[in-house]
């Protein structure tokens, strides 16, 4: 059974830019296939928001195989391979780039090209916080896009987990070079809700997941925060696995990992975000200038819980976490 309800908690910013280029540079010509630079850890048709992405590109008008051609990358956007995608982005000669995920990618696209504008997905960063942009309302830039808002919601979901989990004071928390600023938010919440955490951080692929898990149980965790890494997408499974086996009771980012027998997530609709992102793509190949296009923000936030693992690990959720979930997965 999925029921499926909505909150609605951030609007979407608006203002205007300064302009980099003019708008007719990359307006839409009739009869012009034009380059899309993916820049990203998945493919495109990789991850269910992904082809969301794809799909209401189609619906605006914009078909892989007749008007549009997706430049992907051959090498693997991680640290130490940011020069090769930029290089391969390049050769390709694209009109626009589109960078979802870690910051990894963004960086990448921003070396890439001079002056293509870049739409953004930021699952694992804050744009404004990274850098990348002044401010969400007025990037200043060539650079807009979704912000999936992890300035602030790691300490959101670690409230949420005190919730579910109310004994609970030694929480694990996984991350990686992608997830740094996430992880300083996620200890300024420990300190005020009195939790201790037990850190393991990544430093390049591939993660030895099952190691982390060993050191989270020598140090007597008691529940899991595996924060927003699109390196942890291939590992997805086996991090729901391990938690388990552990017994750890896991708070992810978003509902996919729920879906797949992850006990609760809290976080933006990915796929919602994805479509909102390529009509941004959308509206830039049409001639809007992404100069006075500002950095949206999702406009509601989901609360997933799996009931089937919930009786897995033996808990006893509080009515008040069960009626305020937007999706209840049986």
């Amino acid at each position: 059974m999925l029921d499926t309800r909505r909150r609605k908690v951030v609007a979407a910013a608006g203002c205007s830019l300064t302009t980099l280029l003019p708008a007719a540079l990359w307006a839409q010509q009739p009869g012009r296939a034009y380059r899309l630079g993916w820049v990203g850890t998945t493919s495109p048709r990789g991850e269910v928001y992904n082809v969301a992405f794809v799909t209401r590109l189609e619906e605006l008008g914009f078909v892989q195989g007749r008007n549009l051609k997706f430049v992907i990358p051959e090498s693997q956007v991680r640290p130490d391979a940011i020069d090769a995608v930029a290089k391969e982005l390049a050769n390709g000669r694209c009109d626009l780039i589109f960078a979802a995920g870690n910051e990894t990618n963004l960086r990448a696209a921003e070396r890439a090209m001079a002056v293509a504008p870049i739409v953004i997905v930021s699952n694992d960063y804050d744009p404004v916080g990274t850098g990348h942009v002044n401010s969400m309302a007025r990037p200043g830039g060539r650079i807009t896009g979704v912000s999936q808002l992890q300035g602030e919601l790691p300490a959101k979901r670690l409230e949420v987990l005190r919730e579910m989990l109310p004994g609970v004071h030694r929480v694990a928390v996984l991350g990686d070079v992608a997830t740094r600023g996430q992880l300083q938010v996620t200890r300024d919440a420990a300190v005020k809700l009195g939790m201790q955490l037990v850190t393991h951080e990544f430093d390049k692929p591939p993660y030895d997941v099952a190691a982390a898990f060993a050191l989270f149980a020598r140090a007597k965790a008691e529940a899991l925060v595996p924060l927003a890494s699109g390196y942890f997408v291939s590992a997805r499974k086996v991090i729901i696995e391990l938690a388990r086996q552990y017994r750890l009771p896991a708070i992810y980012n978003n509902v996919v990992w729920v879906e797949l027998g992850g006990l609760l997530s809290y976080g933006p609709n990915f796929s919602a975000s994805y479509r909102r992102a390529a009509e941004q793509v959308a509206k830039i190949l049409n001639g809007a200038d992404p100069a006075e296009m500002p950095i949206e923000q999702p406009n509601s936030v989901e609360m997933a819980l799996n009931l089937k693992t919930v009786r897995a690990l033996g808990l006893n959720p509080p009515r008040s976490i069960v009626l305020r979930a937007d999706r209840v997965i049986e």
